[in-house]
């Protein structure tokens, strides 16, 4: 027991909630049992470890995340490392899923998954949601998939660029900017800022917290290339990746 009592201390352990229970009793502070607990289950909330969150399988999650996707009618979601979730073809998803699998080592139901991340974006063509997509030149050149895949990824974007309810911008490596990209992140409506890191997914919902986030993404997004010039970004890059496939070839 002490050597749990230890951990938790030092932020190595999680209570649970009868630990929490217990300590209240030992210290006869039963009164502040409720807030502990609920203190506790917003922590939980917040920090979502992908062990905790991926256990029950990619497919799982995925499900998850359709239920904020029902609720939320303005999307801004911010990548400069990755193809946007909702962007992706099922080649790359297939890609991307399978980097999840093999980094957390959590089962492997990525067919399930690359079919419910398919069905989240018939969304996309809904008319009662908006979204607006910025992502850097990084996140087209960083090699997540094989070139072909890559491709068809780009193909993708290229076509979404011209979407009624879609807003797609690029950074190309050329643009100044004004605050730094620093890590992805998505902003859904005014009540929500999730981004990820290697260990877990976070999740904020502190006004002051969403605010910020709001401000940072308009200031990438004013940055960004849209409509003609998005796709001469995007178009260079395809272009490149062709190129490559000829001279493997010659």
């Amino acid at each position: 027991m002490g050597s749990k009592v230890s951990k938790i201390e030092n932020g190595r352990q999680t209570p649970t909630d009868n630990d929490i229970k217990d300590w209240a009793r030992a210290t006869r502070s039963e009164d502040q049992t409720a807030s502990l607990l609920t203190a506790l289950h917003n922590l939980e909330l917040q920090h979502a470890e992908w062990q905790r969150v991926l256990k029950s399988g990619l497919k799982t999650h995925q499900l998850t995340l359709s239920k904020t996707d029902e609720r939320t009618k303005f999307y801004r979601g911010f990548e400069s490392t990755i193809i946007p979730g909702l962007t992706q073809t099922p080649e790359y998803a297939r890609a991307r899923f399978a980097q999840a699998v093999m980094v957390h080592r959590i089962p492997n139901d990525i067919n399930e998954a690359v079919k419910a991340r398919m069905q989240r974006q018939e969304m996309l063509y809904r008319p009662d949601k908006r979204f607006h997509f910025v992502i850097t030149e990084a996140a087209l050149r960083y090699r997540l998939a094989g070139r072909d895949i890559m491709i068809g990824q780009l193909d993708r974007l290229m076509a979404m660029t011209s979407m009624r309810n879609v807003k797609l911008g690029v950074i190309d490596f050329k643009t100044q900017y004004v605050t730094d990209p620093r890590h992805g992140f998505w902003v859904y409506d005014d009540h929500l800022v999730r981004f990820e890191s290697y260990s877990a997914e976070i999740n904020l919902r502190q006004p002051q917290e969403i605010e910020l986030y709001t401000g940072i993404f308009e200031h990438l997004a004013a940055v960004a290339s849209y409509g003609t010039e998005a796709r001469a970004i995007i178009g260079r890059v395809m272009r490149e990746l062709a190129d490559e496939a000829d001279d493997a070839g010659s």
